[in-house]
């Protein structure tokens, strides 16, 4: 009975492999079975776009030929600006050679990655497709005048309601997408905040000096998590009552010295380490992700991502809704038992200058320490999820023997 459980455990954990493997994809591999494509293939490399596109569990590659991609390679430019033009041949969206065909209206569009990155402005990184006559399928950038530039070949691979990649006979730009960009060193961190709608946390950087920290981490991947100015005037009474060192231990708490896309934090959860994580000094937050929605638990408040400000690796910037609230500074919220009476009282004001940079003193409010609500995000059910979860009960009915 032992060997039974045994093996069946083991059989669990492969299951759970296989099925975490069956959506993966490689578009570096995929694009080099045809030399065709190596100069597409090796910018994709060369400007991080392959690795977003792998990160992804359904997304849509407009490849183009070597011969189509010196358009764009004889203009000269930065590798920036070509990543934002190549991020237009890429669709946050799946379209197989046969759904190219059953467009509803016989024209759609959808946002590429140059849009959904918080790059472009207004609708500027969609892409428009369109049936036309002969059954022939063009493809032109929004706001370009809706002008059809590109036309589909062929179909190069496709994983359906995964990954497609279709060829097409031109490379879609735009104004915007060849702007030039400047590089990650050149940007700066709370110039692009005040602009995106956080100027209040972007006061907070300033105030504390920790915009420097931020700066000097751009280039090695920073991911920021900026809570809105609604968020920040709520807080702001609390922030003012710290001492200098735990306020910048708390915007500090805001920075990851890495770069997270948004579909990394999707895939994985676990505890992160920021900025202000030194030593024994851990300040560190949990990431978790029900299907699309994205948290960030501190023990002391639960934030959620509410959108993606700037994505520009190695830089990337979300917006949250809560200030996040370390609880190396503040007391963790403890949900099993109410919290104790105490037997004694003191003075308010005496009690305010006593924990002024302690706990108590910012101890969140019902507001600030609400915990997150279940969530109810709809798993898609497909024949694999069906087998896996019959071979899992299976499993488990052998271990309960």
């Amino acid at each position: 009975m032992a060997y039974l459980r045994r093996a069946a455990a083991a059989l669990i954990i492969i299951m759970f492999q296989l099925l975490s493997l069956s959506n993966a994809h490689n578009i570096t591999k995929i694009l080099a079975k045809d030399p065709d494509f190596s100069t597409f293939n090796h910018y994709l490399s060369a400007t991080h776009l392959a690795d977003e596109i792998n990160r992804r569990q359904t997304i849509t590659v407009l490849a183009v030929d070597n011969s189509a991609m010196n358009s764009i390679l004889s203009k000269g430019y930065s590798l920036y600006t070509i990543r934002n033009i190549l991020s237009l041949h890429v669709l946050v969206d799946y379209f197989g050679a046969k759904k190219l065909h059953q467009i509803t209206d016989g024209s759609t569009s959808t946002a590429s990655m140059f849009q959904s990155t918080g790059s472009a402005t207004g609708t500027s990184g969609y892409v428009n497709i369109t049936d036309i006559k002969g059954g022939k399928v063009a493809f032109g950038v929004q706001d370009d005048d809706s002008q059809l530039t590109a036309r589909y070949i062929k179909s190069i691979f496709e994983k359906a309601y995964n990954i497609s990649v279709l060829h097409i006979s031109q490379v879609l730009t735009s104004p915007e997408a060849e702007a030039p960009t400047a590089s990650p060193s050149d940007l700066i961190l709370t110039s692009i905040l005040e602009k995106q709608g956080c100027k209040a946390f972007s006061d907070m950087l300033k105030s504390t000096g920790a915009d420097k920290t931020f700066q000097d981490t751009v280039d090695g991947g920073l991911t920021v998590f900026c809570p809105s100015d609604s968020a920040v005037g709520k807080f702001a009474p609390k922030f003012k009552a710290l001492s200098a060192a735990n306020k910048t231990a708390l915007v500090l708490y805001h920075g990851m010295p890495v770069y997270q896309s948004l579909q990394m934090l999707r895939s994985g959860n676990g505890a992160v380490n920021t900025l202000a994580t030194e030593g024994n000094n851990k300040f560190d937050f949990t990431v978790q992700n029900d299907g699309e929605e994205v948290t960030l638990e501190t023990d002391v408040v639960t934030a959620k991502l509410t959108g993606t400000l700037k994505d520009q690796e190695p830089l990337i910037i979300y917006k949250i809704d809560k200030v996040l609230l370390p609880r190396e500074i503040y007391k963790a919220v403890k949900a099993s038992a109410p919290a104790p009476k105490s037997s004694k009282h003191k003075p308010k004001n005496a009690e305010a200058d006593e924990d002024a940079d302690g706990p108590s003193a910012d101890a969140p409010s019902d507001d600030d320490g609400e915990v997150a609500d279940d969530k109810n995000g709809a798993v898609p059910v497909t024949r694999t999820s069906i087998i896996v979860t019959a071979i899992v009960g299976l499993c488990f009915g052998v271990w309960l023997m």
